[in-house]
């Protein structure tokens, strides 16, 4: 972190005047006042997943999973760039109007950088996919964006949860995630530890526990590897309750008091909750000491100190209130929100729709005409919104737009009052009179996110899904819409994979999965039908068939997980997307390598009618003796953007770190049997050649 030596002895200067309850008093993320000392209070509760979140207006970008799918790191920073702008505008006027209260302050806890490995897992729509790599280059991305390139930072980001963390939902407080030392180094730990490499501010535990410890409180993942291997220099928050679980739920100390003590002697400085309230007990009782308390108080100071909190003339400043929601982050928005779709089905070239050809279009089902599904979860609140209805009479201003929800998101029933039922007949209506319908459909955070209470039937597990597959109700419209409508675009809308099964696939005209797409989502997606840009967006996740047997979601195990470990063909693989053009790649060349580094070139040609961007992505194949190895590991990416008929060169630098084998042990080693790589825009395996009728070139190490 910058500036890091100036900022800790800004810090060691004011804790040295505090008293031990004082000291204590700043571990909790409510921080109160110490007036004497010139002090305000400090609420380090704030959250900007994708937009500055929970504190009023702010520009709502597509949710992070709908992000990592734009496979563009460099506009996923500068969309965290704008939303820590948008924060340092809110700030200022918090502090102008002297409101410190929770959601007011410049400490994110984000990016949620754990590895989305099973698709049922409901607050996988917080983070960026299912593969290591693109999860640490996405957060690191992210975590830049955030905390800037000044003195001092521009906001404090927090990777979380550290480790070893994704469901289900309904055990998290006591569960145990058992991991091997080959998983855990290879896919859980490489986001962290990037992270941590890029300067991240602040990590926050998970509420399980890891091999027997407490996430908040672990000997091995705190103490070895964030503080001695990494050398970690930031300050460790406990998920909100956490700490309470330790005692609670985990049984590994009597009290909270001995939970409190057992989480600040094991690293964690900051307590989301009300756990170390009880830390005056466990330093009354010689519980803890008054070194330790002093060394966690410092390093909270330190992070305040970093943000400019403590100095004359506050950093960042001059932000005017005017840039929230204002005209050039709606443009941001519209170009990642544009980039996250992802075609995944377009039988005959049925789209792009163009201007004028259809005079009758029908938006029909459950997320039409939603504002909620275009927030995810963890969001703020825009000054606008443009849902898929809107969008479409925006960009067909010529055509008459029908809007139908024709069934509830998951529930039979819509309104019972006088025996109606679930009013599919409303959908049908719409459907039968069009030319073309786009059939809104897939799910919102009120079933789908962070452990939803009293949400478990048949189809949902408190947030998480019991299944790929839509809702009965929603199914039984989609079918009945195919039947009166000939010409019908899927449009899915949710954070995480959904199957439509071979019958509806088959009498789709296109499959467009548009995740939570942001506040002006409908905007993109009706842009994209029209054809006013090529779709570019890739699937971060392996898109199952509905009728897979999945691994428990209890398991942790990488075994047959993701598409590095499965060899099961999927519907849709990592890395696919379909465009309304298509590139040609040739002259694969090594330009250099070294110990820490590969950079590679490849030529891409435009051979297709239309500009375009394409998402250069470069997979490894390691051979070890000693260990497995992932059938394919990504490794590198690029985006390039050329015009029908235009040519161009892309090099591509290749961490080295991602051409490692692990072994049982955890080491990363060279393999001993030799690296290959694999260039093109997807995954190098043959669903997605047979897909996009497109092949990889290769490389040999």
């Amino acid at each position: 972190m910058k500036n890091l030596s100036r900022a800790a002895e800004t810090a060691k200067k004011l804790v040295d005047q505090m008293t031990v309850e004082e000291k204590l008093s700043q571990l909790l993320y409510n921080s109160p006042a110490i007036p004497r000392l010139g002090i305000h209070e400090y609420n380090w509760w704030n959250e900007a997943a994708h937009g500055v979140a929970r504190a009023g207006i702010a520009t709502v970008f597509p949710q992070a999973i709908g992000m990592a799918a734009s496979f563009h790191p460099e506009l996923v920073r500068e969309v965290a760039d704008a939303v820590s702008t948008e924060a340092r505008a809110k700030y200022n006027k918090s502090v102008e109007f002297e409101d410190y209260d929770i959601f007011k302050g410049l400490t994110f806890w984000t990016p949620n950088i754990n590895i989305f490995r099973d698709p049922r897992w409901g607050r996988g729509q917080e983070t960026f996919g299912e593969d290591p790599y693109l999860t640490a280059t996405m957060g690191v991305s992210y975590i830049r964006g955030l905390q800037g390139e000044g003195e001092f930072l521009k906001s404090a980001a927090c990777a979380k949860h550290f480790a070893v963390h994704s469901g289900p939902e309904s055990l998290r407080h006591g569960f145990d995630a058992e991991v091997g030392m080959k998983d855990l180094w290879e896919t859980y730990l490489p986001a962290f530890e990037k992270a941590v490499e890029a300067g991240v501010a602040g990590v926050m535990g998970a509420y399980n526990r890891t091999n027997g410890e407490p996430c908040c409180a672990h000997s091995y993942l705190i103490e070895e590897v964030l503080r001695k291997m990494w050398g970690f220099a930031g300050y460790f928050v406990s998920d909100c309750g956490a700490i309470a679980d330790i005692a609670k739920h985990h049984h590994c100390a009597e009290d909270m008091k001995g939970a409190a003590a057992l989480s600040l002697k094991k690293g964690c400085e900051l307590n989301c909750g009300e756990a170390y309230t009880h830390l005056v007990e466990a330093w009354e009782e010689d519980l803890i000491g008054e070194e330790e308390i002093t060394a966690a108080a410092t390093r909270l100071y330190t992070i305040r100190a970093l943000l400019g909190e403590f100095e004359e003339v506050r950093p960042y400043a001059d932000i005017p209130y005017d840039v929230l929601d204002c005209e050039a982050h709606r443009r941001l928005n519209d170009r990642i929100a544009e980039e996250s779709l992802v075609l995944l089905q377009n039988a005959d070239n049925f789209l792009p729709l163009g201007e004028g050809k259809y005079k009758k279009i029908a938006v029909v089902g459950p997320n039409g005409n939603s504002t909620t599904v275009l927030e995810g979860n963890y969001n703020g609140r825009a000054s606008e919104y443009i849902t898929v209805a809107e969008g479409m009479r925006r960009v067909f201003p010529d055509a008459r737009i029908t809007v139908a929800n024709g069934s509830n998101l998951y529930r039979e029933s819509r309104n019972n009052w006088g025996g109606f039922g679930d009013m599919h007949s409303e959908g049908l209506a719409a459907a039968s009179e069009a030319e073309v319908t786009v059939l809104c459909l897939g799910m919102d955070r009120t079933v789908e996110g962070e452990e939803i209470p009293g949400l478990d039937d048949d189809c949902f597990d408190h947030g998480d899904k019991r299944t790929l597959k839509l809702p009965k109700t929603q199914l039984r419209l989609a079918e009945k819409v195919c039947e009166v409508c000939e010409n019908v675009i899927f449009v899915i809308m949710c954070g995480s994979p959904i199957d439509l099964g071979d019958k509806l696939l088959a009498k789709a005209k296109a499959v467009i999965h548009a995740w939570y797409p942001g506040a002006r989502g409908g905007l993109a997606i009706a842009r994209l039908l029209r054809g006013e840009f090529s779709p570019s967006g890739r699937l971060p996740m392996t898109f199952a068939k509905a009728e897979t047997a999945l691994p428990a979601i209890t398991s942790y195990a990488m075994e047959g997980r993701t598409y590095r470990y499965r060899e099961e063909e999927p519907r849709y693989p990592f890395g696919f997307g379909l465009g309304y053009t298509k590139f040609r790649y040739s002259g694969a060349e090594i330009l250099e390598k070294n110990e820490n580094a590969v950079r590679i070139a490849v030529s891409l040609a435009n051979v297709g009618g239309m500009k375009a961007a394409e998402k250069v992505q470069v997979y490894a194949r390691m051979a070890d003796s000693r260990t497995s190895t992932p059938v394919w590991q990504l490794c590198g990416l690029s985006s390039v953007e050329l015009a029908a008929g235009e040519t161009g060169r892309c090099e591509i630098s290749i961490d080295r770190y991602w051409l490692k084998a692990v072994l049982a042990d955890g080491s990363r080693v060279e393999p001993d049997g030799g690296i290959t790589l694999c260039i093109g825009g997807h995954q190098p395996d043959a669903r997605s050649a047979e897909l996009t009728g497109t092949e990889c070139i290769s490389l040999s190490l």
